[in-house]
């Protein structure tokens, strides 16, 4: 970067300054939406390294699937709850395709997530689309897909019924709120094909089963769990 390019991005972020979207700290311009530190400190679950873990604990037993794995921890008032909600309710766009990339990188790495024929975002009903103006699920699906070079479906599963938050809902009624809101689209897209299912947040799970129940009766092979951060109960 050239002396004069320098000076004018400082002259700049005084005006309209260049902040972390996890921590709210100014950075430099190329840092795009992370500091540094934040990309080393923010809490990593490693579960992509183990097949059986925390992750695949809590969806135990629900239906049959092969692995899950979830990026970061989620704990309340955090930053990985900050950077989430800079992504669904912020306009952040470019955050969801990044996390998604990061984790691509890690799940490109594990044993665990060899075979993936494509991904598949949980869908928001096109009303909630329209009100926010994009899927952050679809977002993460996109990066990666960059990642993991593996392509990434938005249209094979749809969200059919426009239910309310899932947001302080009990599994029970997250299950009841979600239990018939989804179908699959032109099944034979997804026929016999090793899926990789992804969210942006796993809290009880319901979402993702009332999701992953709908590809297994469309006839995929196998199906796969991811999500940006997991919650705890």
């Amino acid at each position: 970067m050239t002396t004069a390019r320098a000076l004018y991005e400082g002259f700049l972020s005084l005006f309209y300054p260049h902040l972390c979207l996890a921590c709210d700290r100014n950075i430099a311009p190329g840092l795009e939406s992370l500091c540094l530190s934040c990309r080393y400190h923010l809490p990593k679950t490693n579960y992509h390294l183990e097949k059986e873990n925390p992750f695949t604990d809590r969806i135990w037993g629900r239906f049959p699937f092969q692995t899950g794995t979830a990026l970061y921890h989620f704990s309340k008032g955090g930053r990985v709850q900050q950077l989430i909600h800079h992504l669904k309710y912020k306009q952040q766009r470019q955050i969801g395709i990044k996390l998604g990339e990061i984790l691509g990188r890690q799940l490109r790495e594990s044993p665990h997530y060899r075979g993936v024929d494509a991904i598949i975002p949980v869908p928001l009903h096109p009303r909630k689309v329209k009100l926010r103006g994009y899927n952050q699920s679809a977002l993460i699906a996109e990066g990666l897909s960059n990642s993991m070079e593996v392509p990434w479906q938005n249209y094979s599963l749809i969200r059919t019924t426009y239910g309310e938050s899932q947001t302080n809902k009990t599994r029970l009624e997250r299950l009841q709120n979600v239990g018939s809101a989804f179908t699959v689209k032109q099944p034979e897209r997804i026929r016999n094909l090793n899926l990789l299912l992804v969210d942006d947040v796993l809290t009880t799970g319901a979402t993702l089963e009332a999701c992953a129940q709908q590809l297994l009766k469309a006839s995929c092979k196998n199906i796969s769990l991811a999500t940006i951060a997991m919650a705890g109960q």
